[in-house]
């Protein structure tokens, strides 16, 4: 590692607050995975002090722990700041709407071709009661309405009372579905009432995966399945010349952004810890050669600078991905796994 990146990665580690020497390194393999050598740490220390960047505490004892200085804090603001000059106009640099964000997803090929991959797994029958687990803004009510036909019924829960009420919105001219307000963690349904179940990109978002399994396997019927579609977001892959680099972002998605990174990989264990049988898991790889999309999916600029702030890449490294990106052929893929879960018929 070169020292000017050992400087920046201590100065990330004493970002929010005094360490001890032996706890700044701590503090590094916990943001990048790996402990500086004890050569790099040390220079980096001594340099850092001559520069002023950082000073120990006036306290009595052996040990004084490190905290930044005024010029070390406003040093590593900058570098930070720096990370969003390089890419300018070509990445998008605040958090989409909702709704907006899940739309734009629904209009694309690979989305569209997925979804509908789902709707065939649920073996839905006209007449029949499914369940949209985290429904969000509505937009496969209307698909599973028309699958289960006009004296069926189709159900959303959402956590979210905008999205419930853009959903009931959305699917206002559809007398055989309701959206309601609720928590996937505690269904508001009788045992087996529920002829099919969905759920699309939020079991990575809840507080507890198994539980919510636990609940559809609650609600649903004997022979009734649960169709579940989630990213695996630690197979995601971009292409960098330092693959440091990439597994840096990486591992930051998955352990700051995402609440349940590996998510697709678990389910079927998950599931079968919940009582279901798993007849069938089909990997769906994205692979994105274009900038824009790529970026509309993954954040690339706002995720590479919460990456910097934290400290699992250094301005550096940040600015070099960026770069990268802007001016190079782009190359990312991330799977998604769909996981078919069923609820065993008695013997």
């Amino acid at each position: 590692m070169r020292t000017n990146d050992a400087q920046m990665l201590v100065l990330c580690a004493l970002a929010d607050g005094p360490l001890h020497g032996y706890a700044v390194n701590t503090a590094i393999e916990r943001l990048t995975g790996s402990r500086l050598g004890r050569g790099s740490l040390s220079g980096a220390l001594v340099r850092l002090r001559d520069k002023e960047l950082v000073e120990y505490l006036d306290v009595q004892g052996r040990q004084r722990p490190l905290q930044l200085t005024t010029a070390g804090r406003a040093l590593l603001e900058r570098e930070v700041r720096s990370v969003a000059d390089v890419a300018g106009r070509m990445f998008e640099a605040t958090v989409p709407d909702r709704t907006a964000y899940q739309d734009r997803l629904a209009a694309t090929d690979a989305v569209r071709s997925y979804k509908a991959s789902m709707l065939g797994m649920l073996a839905l029958r006209p007449g029949g009661t499914v369940l949209d687990l985290g429904c969000g803004p509505g937009i496969d009510l209307g698909p599973l309405a028309g699958a289960v036909g006009p004296y069926g019924r189709v159900l959303g829960i959402d956590h979210d009372g905008t999205a419930v009420d853009r959903a009931r919105a959305r699917t206002a001219h559809l007398p055989q579905v309701e959206v309601v307000l609720g928590d996937l963690h505690n269904l508001p349904l009788a045992d087996g009432s529920v002829d099919g179940a969905r759920t699309d990109r939020v079991l990575q978002h809840v507080e507890d995966p198994a539980r919510a399994l636990a609940e559809a396997r609650r609600v649903l019927r004997p022979g009734a399945r649960l169709v579940m579609a989630e990213p695996d977001w630690e197979s995601l892959s971009i292409d960098h010349p330092d693959l440091a680099v990439v597994r840096g972002y990486t591992r930051h998605l998955t352990d700051r952004i995402v609440r349940n990174g590996a998510i697709g990989r678990q389910l079927p264990r998950l599931a079968a810890a919940a009582g279901f049988a798993v007849p069938t898991v089909t990997p769906v790889p994205t692979v994105f050669r274009d900038l824009t999309a790529a970026d509309q999916v993954l954040g690339l600029q706002r995720n590479t600078e919460r990456a910097v702030t934290a400290g699992y890449l250094t301005a550096a490294q940040g600015r070099s991905l960026l770069d990268h990106l802007a001016h190079q052929p782009v190359f990312a893929s991330v799977t998604l796994h769909i996981t078919t879960a069923e609820v065993p018929t008695a013997a």
